[in-house]
C-alpha cells in the first residue's frame, strides 16, 4: 500500500474537479493510516482535504465509498518489482517489500488499516481485491522473465508463483501474529522458486 498516488477524475486535466478528487482521496488515505477504518469519518476527510463535506457525501456517499475509491486511485501509483536477473532473488526482494509495507511506518499503518477495512466492509474488500490483483499482475513480470531465461517452464502460472512467495508473509502477519524474520523471507522465496522450476506451479496444475 502507498499513499503516494495519482490524480484521477475531473472534467479536465488539472481542473478544479481533478484537484478536489486528488485532495479528498489523498486525505482519505492519510486519515485511514492515522486513525484506522473505524476512526475514519467523512468530516475528517472533508476538513483535511478542504473540500466541503456535502460534496464528499454527494460524490462518494460515505466512508466505504471513499476508501474504495482511494484504493482504486492507488493502483495508478507507479510501482515495479525489483529485477535482479534471478528468480529466487527477485522473489526474495518481493517478499521483503511486502513485509516492509506492513512493518515500516508510516506505510504500515495504512496497509494494516486497509486490511481491517476490507474485513469490515464487503465494498472495500472488492476494492482491495482489485488493488491486490493489480500488484500481483505487476509482480508476475519477474516470473515471466524467468520463463524467458529458461529458469521455469513456459507454462508456469506467474501469479501463483507470486502468491506462494508472499503468502507466508501474510500468514505470519495476520493469522499467527508471528514476527517475520529474514530467514522466513528466504524460505518463502526459495520454496516458490524451487516449486516453479520443478514445474509444480504450471497453469495445468490448477485444473488437474
Amino acid at each position: 500500500m502507498t499513499s503516494n498516488t495519482h490524480t484521477s477524475g475531473g472534467s479536465r486535466p488539472g481542473g478544479r474537479t481533478a484537484r478536489n478528487t486528488a485532495a479528498v482521496l489523498q486525505a482519505t488515505l492519510d486519515e485511514l493510516g492515522e486513525h484506522g477504518y473505524h476512526g475514519l469519518t467523512v468530516e475528517r476527510v472533508a476538513t483535511r482535504s478542504g473540500v466541503h463535506k456535502a460534496t464528499v457525501y454527494r460524490r462518494w456517499g460515505g466512508v466505504d465509498g471513499l476508501v474504495s475509491a482511494a484504493l482504486e486511485w492507488s493502483t495508478a501509483h507507479a510501482w515495479e518489482p525489483t529485477r535482479t536477473g534471478d528468480l529466487y532473488t527477485d522473489l526474495l526482494r518481493l517478499a521483503e517489500t511486502v513485509a516492509q509495507g506492513f512493518t515500516d511506518a508510516p506505510e504500515s499503518d495504512l496497509s494494516t488499516a486497509s486490511i481491517a477495512a476490507a474485513i469490515s466492509s464487503a465494498t472495500v474488500a472488492e476494492a482491495l481485491r482489485a488493488f491486490m490483483a493489480d500488484r500481483h499482475a505487476r509482480a508476475a513480470v519477474v516470473v515471466e522473465e524467468a520463463a524467458v531465461r529458461g529458469e521455469v517452464p513456459e507454462d508456469t502460472d506467474a501469479h501463483e508463483v507470486v502468491r506462494v512467495a508472499v503468502a507466508p508473509v501474510y500468514y505470519r502477519l495476520f493469522v499467527s501474529r508471528e514476527p517475520v524474520t529474514a530467514a522466513d523471507l528466504r524460505r518463502a522465496a526459495r520454496t516458490a522458486a524451487d516449486a516453479a522450476s520443478r514445474g509444480l506451479l504450471t497453469t495445468d496444475q490448477r485444473t488437474s
